[in-house]
């Protein structure tokens, strides 16, 4: 967007309501970060009233290193 209407960053991201840091920084996930997003949802339907905390207690159970443990 900022080369089409040739203006700066600062003001594209004043416009947007965006911090200038977002434009510049490479978002970076887990490389298996889908797949333990598919368990999460997968314990969530399958156990619909566990909570967070139980529900990453069973994460833990099956091997995922997520979080801690209080």
């Amino acid at each position: 967007m900022r080369e089409v209407l040739d203006v700066s960053e600062r003001r594209v991201c004043r416009v947007l309501g965006q911090h200038r840091s977002t434009q510049r920084k490479v978002p970076c996930g887990a490389d298996d970060e889908e797949a333990l997003t598919d368990d999460i949802v997968a314990l969530a339907r399958q156990y619909g009233r566990y909570g967070y905390r139980r529900v990453t207690a069973l994460l833990h159970a099956a091997g995922w290193s997520v979080n801690h443990m209080a």
